[in-house]
């Protein structure tokens, strides 16, 4: 989400247009979008994202984008949402949003410049913002070196020193807070996800691409120049060498979903052997599960515990039924997505509940 962020505010600088930005600050109810989702809102009615999935939410930010900006002053948006209007957005029953609508200033965009470079080295960042009360709009940055950036009542600097730390450990995600009669928003800007692809063979090639558009950070490491070139991925950063070494120095953890495509034992081995034993959240592998077992057994020889070999998605990818590369590539997007967001990958006609059908008149 925070790369998302970043991108829609490098639009909105090359618009070069006055414009409100519109932040998801509070959901009652289950939607796709969370907290932290944004829309931006030029005053000649251009419009860069969205803060809900389109619909009735993003229609009324638009309506009242003119009138913040216009006036200079922030504004708390607070929808009650019927069941015809929460379906739209996702919602499963009627429920609530609260949407932050602010005017773009200088002041703002210095502070999200300020996070970026700490997001860009794989660091979180914290930004603290009053949405109601006394100091309205005051923003706060806490970088993830302990500094400082922006200015703010002194509550808020209590509220953000004392749960900021905690949130940024943890893999939650931005969440609004009550203290001192104040309503404060902290929003985490977390560093892209980084997927380490070890192969770049056919099913690579496509794999880097849908990565880049899912806003991920992207490492192809191959022993092969001839196929780990710029030419084949020209949006990837390569590591050429020998694999087994190659793995030990790459900095890994559970922003780093690992996927391999090389098909060679002498690359899978010591890279599944590496891997599994630190805190990837992803582990998949790419060939049939008649190879998936030897592999298995071959590192269970090594000495590899039960636990570290259940991690390997072998058949890798969801089901999707592809055969091409791309289709390959994207059932393994889409597995990797649905771990990192810890859910299962079903069809979501499945996991929740239809929408009401239309009323049929019947015949008099």
């Amino acid at each position: 989400m925070s790369h998302e962020t970043f991108e829609l505010i490098e639009r909105l600088q090359r618009a070069e247009k006055r414009a409100a930005m519109a932040t998801l600050v509070r959901t009652r109810g289950t939607t796709p979008r969370k907290e932290g989702t944004k829309m931006f809102v030029g005053e000649n009615g251009d419009v860069f994202g969205s803060v809900t999935i389109g619909g009735c939410v993003d229609a009324r930010v638009m309506e009242h984008a003119g009138e913040v900006v216009a006036a200079s002053v922030p504004r708390l948006l607070e929808m009650q949402l019927g069941d015809d209007e929460a379906w739209e957005i996702g919602l499963t029953c009627g429920g609530a949003v609260d949407v932050y609508l602010e005017p773009v200033t200088g002041e703002m965009l210095a502070l999200y410049e300020a996070a970026r470079p700490a997001w860009q080295e794989g660091r979180s960042v914290a930004l603290a913002t009053v949405i109601a009360g006394e100091g309205l709009g005051s923003r706060l940055l806490l970088d993830a070196d302990g500094g400082m950036h922006g200015s703010a009542p002194a509550p808020v600097v209590e509220l953000l020193l004392r749960e900021a730390p905690r949130m940024l450990r943890s893999s939650g995600g931005s969440s609004t807070f009550e203290h001192e009669g104040r309503e404060i928003y902290v929003e985490l800007l977390r560093p892209p996800v980084t997927l380490m692809i070890f192969g770049a063979g056919a099913v690579s090639i496509p794999l880097v691409d849908f990565a880049n558009v899912l806003g991920f950070r992207t490492v192809v490491v191959d022993g092969r120049p001839r196929f780990a070139s710029r030419e084949r991925f020209p949006h990837a950063e390569l590591r050429v060498g020998i694999v087994s070494e190659i793995v030990t120095q790459l900095l890994l953890g559970p922003s780093t979903p690992v996927v391999l495509t090389a098909h060679d034992y002498k690359i899978d081995i010591p890279v599944l052997k590496h891997v599994l034993a630190g805190a990837v959240p992803y582990v998949g592998l790419l060939g049939s599960r008649k190879r998936g077992a030897a592999i298995l057994q071959l590192l269970r020889e090594e000495g590899v515990p039960e636990d570290q070999l259940a991690r390997v998605r072998v058949p890798i990818g969801l089901d999707l039924g592809g055969e091409t590369a791309a289709e390959i590539a994207l059932s393994i997007a889409s597995e990797v997505v649905a771990v990192m967001h810890g859910r299962s990958g079903s069809p979501l006609s499945i996991a929740r509940p239809a929408a009401p059908a239309p009323a049929v008149l019947q015949p008099s």
